[in-house]
């Protein structure tokens, strides 16, 4: 399980709390701009933006200092931080367009918001969550963004793996240099239609993306937790490749999709075949013993 953005505190305690009754460890990735402070956000200059600009906003004390505290604890717990990277910048305008050395310089400026934006908001020293070099994977925005390009600004920064394309329940593969932890394509429950292993992509494949009416969400729940439940019945039956789950820091749509996630991992984690770790966790499974024979092809 992977969360995208990790600013929300309420869900950090959600969380870390179905982790702990399961003894799970998940991953967290972190936008930059929920640990630096906005009266500093000029310091960040993205590409083809004002300086500062952000579609996420920015912290203010109170909130960063808690989440240094949060991350810290998670950490301590045996959970990834990954980086989401900063300004969430999404569309035409967006990420798409951006060279290797933009992502170099996007990825030294989340570095700095994690070591330096405790300190500023609080206008003291603070030690900072963690160090940023032990960041090893990224999902960027949206799932966006020229592959080749900012792979390679992660491979030269000395990470591992990329968490932001699509692709299919099977064996991870390394592209780029990088291990491939894809957002699996899986087929909406008592329909023909696919869709991605994502809580955005699950609420447009269900309602367009549009908040139904409460009266509707256990239903929606139900054919969410159903469609988890046959993917992971599908990786079973294919020599048990990862299934890679992802969320948002949100509860859309009533929290169909939030609710659906937490039953799932409540009723599958402790079962003795499976084994509900983090993308590094993973990563490093997979250092040591390699993908098993014959089975890296998409079933």
């Amino acid at each position: 399980m992977s969360f995208d953005g990790a600013g929300d505190l309420a869900l950090w305690a959600h969380w870390r709390a179905v982790a702990k009754q399961v003894n799970a460890r998940m991953t967290f990735f972190l936008s930059g701009p929920y640990l630096y402070p906005g009266d500093r956000r000029t310091d960040y200059k993205p590409p083809y933006k004002k300086p500062g600009a952000s579609d996420i906003g920015w912290g203010d004390t109170a909130n960063i200092l808690a989440r240094t505290k949060v991350l810290r604890a998670a950490i301590a717990e045996g959970h990834e931080i990954g980086t989401h990277a900063n300004g969430h910048f999404c569309g035409p305008t967006g990420i798409g367009r951006w060279t290797t050395a933009q992502w170099t310089a996007e990825l030294g400026a989340f570095d700095r918001m994690v070591r330096t934006g405790p300190a500023l908001a609080a206008g003291r020293a603070v030690e900072p969550p963690f160090d940023p070099a032990t960041v090893k994977g990224m999902r960027t925005p949206c799932l966006e963004g020229n592959r080749p390009a900012y792979r390679l600004a992660m491979a030269q920064r000395g990470m591992l793996y990329d968490a932001s394309a699509p692709g299919y329940i099977a064996w991870p593969k390394k592209a780029d240099g990088l291990w491939n932890f894809p957002l699996e394509s899986v087929t909406l429950a008592g329909t023909a239609k696919k869709t991605l292993t994502m809580d955005y992509n699950l609420w447009f494949a269900q309602t367009q993306a549009r908040k139904a009416p409460i009266a509707q969400a256990p239903a929606l729940k139900a054919q969410v937790l159903a469609t988890y439940r046959q993917a992971l019945a599908k990786s079973r039956a294919s020599g048990n490749p990862p299934l890679f789950l992802g969320n948002h820091f949100n509860r859309w749509n009533n929290s169909v999709y939030s609710d659906a996630l937490t039953a799932f991992v409540t009723e599958t984690c402790k079962q003795p075949d499976v084994r509900c770790v983090s993308n590094m966790e993973l990563a490093s499974w997979l250092a040591k013993y390699g993908v098993p024979s014959g089975q890296n092809r998409p079933s």
